[in-house]
């Protein structure tokens, strides 16, 4: 939270020429460059307005908490190990409001280009580096993932991304939502820069290579009709070119996903009103309805809604631990439809009822997903992700980079 007394950090300051406010909150060429040479040297990354940038405050995507902010006076930890790495930050990008949102459309600052579907939204909440990476403004985009907001976003803009096990990134110098679920994630045009930065962000440890590829056709039949068929023949050419075995279950967990996104809803909604709840008390005016009404929700939960909610997510991580044993990944949809355009269906509960009723698996079990290129309609790109045990992280990136080439890896189709 934002401290109370005033600070240097009062306003935005306008980007340069050439960069997008709607993308960039602020930005440079480079805005801090790396100390030293690396294997992420020649990368520049774009970083989510949750981040601690040295030099400036954390704008959170409201106008009123950047305001009250005090100049950050070190970076945080997953900025300064990029640096170190070797990686430039080219500027601080936006984010849907207080990170609560899967659109990409923030009420203050506007929503940032989708290139690969243009006139439609980029997804959110890590809006702002997703677009840049998409736009080429960026090689690497720096996010969180709470519920989907960077699997939604590498989804709608045809990106590669990594939501990587939970507590395994260092978090300090970031503004959280729910730390139950958050995870510092990031984004990449190419699967091996994807490869590399998790090598830089993740701590090495020992994980059985993925063996074999799990087809959760229960979970293909959540997304838009039209979308089934595609995405499934994009799954069988992934797993011809990773050269791994794909195999059919017609019933994995489907048939919990209801009770775990509510579960998770619950205790997110909980989490959020903790850790932002005070500070909405004072600037209610100041927030979107949308954002400011999903805070408030969790302000009085009911004792016994938790107890449920918890037990509920110790059940689903149960059920997941036995639907995906070590060297396996399930296969599932990334998002249920492609980018919608801007308007009430995006910003209204319904799609984002289904689209974290599809992926919130992966977020109550705390798992790491690799999302990736699916299939292309008429609306834009469709994404993949491949869900697997925890700790098997760097294992699904290096079978992606084993298998493709940079620069542009195209999905299959």
């Amino acid at each position: 939270m934002p401290a109370q007394q005033p600070s240097s950090a009062v306003a935005d300051t306008p980007v340069p020429a050439g960069f997008d406010p709607s993308v960039w909150r602020v930005a440079g060429d480079p805005l801090v460059a790396a100390p030293r040479r690396g294997v992420l040297s020649g990368s520049r990354v774009a970083v989510k307005d949750l981040f601690a940038v040295a030099g400036h405050a954390i704008g959170a995507g409201n106008p009123a908490w950047l305001r009250e902010a005090p100049v950050e006076s070190a970076h945080a930890a997953a900025v300064h190990i990029l640096l170190r790495a070797g990686a430039d930050v080219t500027g601080i990008a936006r984010t849907d409001e207080l990170a609560y949102g899967l659109s990409g459309v923030n009420a203050h600052y506007g929503m940032p280009p989708n290139p690969a579907a243009p006139g439609r939204v980029p997804g959110g909440s890590s809006s702002g580096p997703a677009s840049a990476v998409a736009l080429g403004q960026a090689d690497i985009g720096l996010g969180t993932d709470t519920a989907g907001s960077v699997r939604v976003p590498t989804s709608y803009c045809g990106l590669y991304s990594l939501r990587p096990t939970h507590g395994l990134v260092p978090d300090t110098g970031r503004i959280g939502l729910a730390p139950s679920f958050d995870t510092v994630s990031w984004i990449t045009r190419t699967p091996r820069l994807l490869h590399r930065v998790t090598e830089v962000l993740l701590p090495r440890r020992p994980a059985q290579p993925v063996e074999r590829l799990l087809l959760a056709t229960d979970l293909f039949d959540l997304v838009d009709p039209e979308l089934r068929l595609p995405l499934q023949d994009a799954a069988h050419a992934w797993a011809e070119r990773l050269a791994l075995p794909l195999q059919p279950r017609s019933s994995t967990c489907g048939a919990h996903l209801e009770e775990w996104a509510e579960a998770l809803g619950v205790l997110q909604a909980a989490e959020m009103w903790q850790l932002h709840g005070s500070w909405l008390r004072r600037h209610h005016e100041a927030v979107s309805p949308l954002v400011a009404d999903a805070i408030a929700a969790g302000e009085d939960m009911p004792a016994e809604y938790l107890a449920w909610a918890r037990d509920t997510v110790s059940r689903a991580r149960s059920v997941l631990a036995d639907l995906i044993p070590p060297g396996t990944a399930l296969v599932q949809p990334a998002a249920p439809t492609a980018a919608p355009p801007p308007g009430p269906a995006v910003t209204g509960m319904a799609l984002r009822s289904a689209t974290v009723r599809l992926i919130c698996a992966a977020s109550v079990a705390g798992l790491p997903v690799l999302t990736l290129p699916g299939a292309r309609g008429p609306a834009g790109p469709v994404g993949l992700g491949l869900v697997a045990t925890a700790g098997s992280d760097q294992a699904l990136t290096a079978a992606l980079a084993r298998r493709t080439t940079d620069p542009a890896s195209p999905a299959p189709h």
